[in-house]
């Protein structure tokens, strides 16, 4: 067994009789899971190859199969919790060539295992898992029938067991880490490359002996005009007097998250700004109130949209998501959101992005929480850092 899986074997044990139990529902027999964030969650597997075919096969019984190129096999052994013959590679021959395809050596695999004419799960609607491959996989496997089971692990992983939320804790403390950085180094004239520098810095660096990891969304900073969209990153031009820029980042610990998003304004904010904070902190209140057990993700949302409305501030769209274990291009989990529409019933150890963000005509705000819903009472906010508008003259 390896000893460099981020938690005990029990722990992953845990995990796969939970995604059993929702194979059995769905009534597959086995699942090939190409999603980084759930490879790890099955296995411990870590590493930056998710540019190529790999996955993680599971079946009704016996540890997991983790499946991929062969030079990434040997990470596998080195992250894995699983013994090496449940660790298995293909050849270079198979990357990125015209003539042949990985999932081809997959379905040999598969069929080894009994499953030429089995129910199997696939994660269609997934970053990794390309129209080539399924296609390639069906024809090699005509007898088998693949079912779309996207999402199936993402929904064993809403709860939190404790060792994850320790793990989110400490990614909490270095998003206050890289919060602050962002706030105490923005100025008038500070290249917005060079203060994004700053913050990789620090957030790779950790709190203390536990270390920064990448986090799946590299820093959104954008200022001004920019700071009325939602997913810019980050130029070379100097921060001006007259902007706000909105601070988007996540510290991440053993690839588990917490992020934090604030706001500073570089001069004297306009009265509809600082109108509009106050509406929105008032709106986060009534969220984190609604966030309790028993209650809905949508309850959640709608909190906070009455105070919106109360207000006469116009909002639409989701309000926040899943959290914990990610790897890039984003740090959600693909399942529960906050918004009006989603009737997901909060359960103690759920994790989210609490993320009510307004974006204006000609300025962004953005101030969010990660939060964790409690055995009683209100959500906890994990992270310290004031909750306002950051003003620096």
């Amino acid at each position: 067994m390896q000893s460099k899986a981020p938690f005990a074997i029990a722990e992953y044990e845990s995990r796969l009789a939970k995604t059993r139990t929702a194979m059995a529902k769905a009534g597959l027999d086995a699942i090939f899971v190409t999603d980084p964030s759930n490879q790890a969650w099955l296995t411990g597997y870590d590493g930056w190859s998710f540019y190529v075919h790999q996955g993680v096969i599971v079946t009704a019984e016996g540890p997991p199969i983790w499946w991929g190129r062969h030079m990434d096999m040997l990470g596998g052994r080195r992250t894995c919790w699983m013994d090496h013959a449940q660790i298995i590679g293909y050849g270079d021959h198979f990357v990125q060539s015209t003539e042949i395809h990985p999932m081809q050596h997959l379905a040999e695999r598969l069929k080894e295992q009994g499953l030429e004419r089995a129910r199997i799960g696939v994660e269609m609607e997934n970053y990794y898992y390309s129209a080539k491959a399924h296609a390639v996989l069906t024809t090699e496997l005509p007898n088998a029938t693949l079912v779309d089971a996207t999402a199936l692990v993402n929904w064993q992983r809403l709860v939190k067991s404790d060792a994850e939320i320790g793990f989110i804790r400490k990614a909490a403390l270095i998003s206050e880490k890289v919060i602050q950085t962002a706030i105490e180094r923005a100025a008038p004239g500070v290249r917005k490359n060079d203060l994004v520098a700053d913050i990789m810095h620090v957030g790779i660096t950790g709190v203390d002996e536990d270390w920064g990891d990448y986090p799946a969304i590299l820093p959104l900073t954008p200022s001004g005009l920019d700071a009325t969209a939602a997913h810019l990153t980050w130029d070379g031009a100097p921060m001006k007097t007259g902007e706000a820029t909105f601070f988007e980042l996540s510290g991440c610990y053993r690839r588990y998250h917490a992020p934090l998003c604030r706001t500073v304004y570089l001069g004297t904010p306009p009265d509809d700004m600082r109108r509009v904070e106050e509406a929105q902190m008032e709106g986060i209140e009534a969220g984190l109130n609604a966030a309790r057990v028993g209650n809905r993700t949508c309850d959640i949302a709608n909190a906070f949209m009455d105070v919106m409305g109360k207000h006469g501030i116009e909002r639409a769209g989701r309000m926040g998501y899943a959290i914990g274990l990610s790897y890039p291009p984003d740090w959600g989990e693909r399942t529960a959101s906050i918004r009006s529409e989603d009737q997901t019933v909060l359960q103690a150890g759920m994790t989210f992005h609490f993320m009510p963000a307004l974006w204006m005509d000609t300025w962004g705000l953005e101030t969010t929480e990660t939060i964790l819903i409690r055995e009683e009472g209100a959500a906890e906010t994990l992270c310290d850092i004031e909750r306002k508008l950051f003003v620096k003259d």
